[in-house]
């Protein structure tokens, strides 16, 4: 079978696959110039520029597959997205800037996988890495680019040589710490998205089958996934009943 009989047998990206959304939106595919007719014109004006795994990039990308694959043609433009239009709002909490993208009348709130990484590198980025957190570092990188291998040279090889090397070390001093693994966590993501409540769920799975207590860290991974998406899910709930 040809690698384009392959794409075609394959379901195209929908809006459900890659934002916290629901309903007839969540159904839709993703089309080639939803991002520029929606979202583009909203998040310039907003943030300057077009940011790294935000709503517009996350479209583009998504609908560039989907024209690869021949589910949509260049040219065309997703309905519902359309005709119920965009907004990007900013919050500011303390320590950090939060971007809602609302699509299709549903938010998408902006804190990613990768993003969460980096918040456990300051929660508890002095705490030496366990196979348990390699395990949930690798999980959150397959959610966060959507491949089903990890990155080479990414934050998951890394996490899983440190894992390799610390279970040899008996000094915690000598060992390295989350903080070395995950401080650049989004920069060196291929690709990032909105962390969901399903992302956790894989996350906190992942984490708990490689501890040996079969549990979680209160301030490790699985916990900064889990709430990156909690807020996300109560900002897509307060822009649904603002709307």
């Amino acid at each position: 079978m040809s690698q384009r009989q392959q794409q075609r047998r394959q379901e195209p990206i929908k809006y459900g696959d890659v934002f916290s959304v629901e309903g007839e939106l969540a159904e839709k595919p993703v089309a080639p110039r939803d991002a520029a007719m929606i979202l583009q014109t909203a998040e310039n004006a907003l943030m300057g520029q077009i940011q790294r795994g935000a709503a517009v990039s996350t479209m583009q990308s998504a609908g560039m597959r989907n024209e690869r694959a021949e589910f949509d043609r260049h040219s065309d433009v997703n309905d519902v997205a359309n005709y119920q239009g965009a907004s990007v709002t900013e919050t500011e909490i303390p320590g950090r800037r939060i971007i809602t993208e609302a699509i299709g009348g549903q938010g998408d709130a902006g804190i990613t996988i990768g993003e969460a990484l980096e918040d456990t590198a300051l929660s508890c980025g002095q705490r030496p890495v366990e196979w348990s957190d390699a395990a949930a570092i690798q999980a959150a990188e397959v959610r966060a680019t959507g491949r089903t291998t990890i990155t080479p040279g990414g934050v998951a090889a890394a996490a899983q040589s440190a894992a390799t090397i610390n279970a040899r070390m008996t000094k915690d001093e000598d060992k390295t710490k989350l903080s070395d693994v995950l401080a650049d966590a989004t920069s060196k993501l291929p690709a990032d998205k909105p962390a969901t409540r399903k992302d956790a769920e894989g996350v906190t799975v992942a984490e708990m089958r490689n501890d040996p207590f079969l549990t979680t860290h209160p301030a490790g991974v699985a916990a900064a996934v889990a709430a990156a998406a909690r807020l996300n899910r109560q900002n897509s709930t307060k822009n649904k009943k603002d709307s």
